[in-house]
């Protein structure tokens, strides 16, 4: 059969007892890194005298993955095959999805693990109401495609999660300060690790804040907008042939800005 397990995202301590067993029996892990696997399996025998049966280790990312499950017959599963992502649950915004998929369509048993999740327990720890949430992982880098999925993300109705890395953080934190300067939003930082840290604020109150403490990985939940399905930016107003009053009403529609700031701020500009 397959098992997905989650790993822990910081602390190993995380780890459940369900994985521990599952682990012990594997023939076959498949691993989105072959050494951060092999580095866990060695701190879980060290820390909880974990025993193996000393498996096989294959390399299975987003870069081979395809091709991969693409040359597999079912008869791989007659052992206990095991899939495992660096930190965290496989199949959220790590591969593990498409094997399941092969699973489902040739008949083989498959289970999958609960276990630690970066997203949601930052969703969980923003302490933003508004239950229904959004999951976008990571963003286009640059582009349209990126300004088109920033759009979406910040005007679907719903508390937004987002990864980002520390490379881009800022320019995130700038963009939404542009988009949408009064909404909130919740940056934690190195999850269930030493360095873990949450922030709450506007994007511009947290800018500054952010100077010392950029390093790490960062979960960024983002308030509900509390409007559905806008396809405008601020950006597409501002290039249109309207007066800017008549813009600023329009901004302030689509991101909750108060129209007479908004205003004054594109006066500003």
């Amino acid at each position: 059969m397959l098992s997905l397990v989650p790993t822990p995202i910081g602390n190993i301590a995380d780890i459940s007892l369900r994985s521990l067993e599952v682990l012990s029996n594997a023939h076959v892990m498949l691993c989105e890194d072959t050494r951060v696997t092999k580095k866990l399996i060695h701190l879980l025998k060290e820390r909880y005298e974990l025993t193996t049966i000393e498996p096989k280790f294959i390399s299975l990312h987003s870069h081979n993955e395809a091709e991969f499950i693409a040359s597999l017959s079912p008869d791989f599963f007659d052992q206990n095959v095991v899939y495992v992502s660096d930190a965290g649950m496989p199949g959220i915004s790590d591969p593990g999805q498409m094997l399941v998929r092969y699973c489902q369509d040739h008949g083989i048993v498959y289970d999958v693990l609960p276990g630690a999740n970066a997203a949601l327990s930052a969703f969980v720890a923003s302490g933003f109401v508004e239950t229904k949430m959004l999951f976008f992982g990571f963003l286009p880098h640059k582009g349209n495609d990126r300004s088109s999925a920033l759009q979406e993300a910040l005007f679907n109705g719903y508390t937004t999660i987002l990864y980002e890395s520390p490379k881009r953080l800022d320019k995130l934190l700038s963009e939404l300060s542009i988009a949408v300067p009064e909404r909130q939003v919740f940056l934690a930082k190195e999850i269930t690790k030493r360095y873990q840290h949450f922030y709450r604020g506007t994007a511009s109150e947290l800018i500054p804040q952010m100077e010392k403490e950029i390093r790490g990985e960062w979960v960024v939940v983002i308030e509900a907008s509390g409007t559905k399905g806008s396809s405008l930016s601020e950006q597409d107003i501002l290039a249109l042939d309207i007066p800017k009053k008549a813009a600023s009403k329009l901004i302030a529609k689509i991101t909750g800005e108060n129209p007479k700031e908004c205003y004054q701020r594109l006066l500003d500009l």
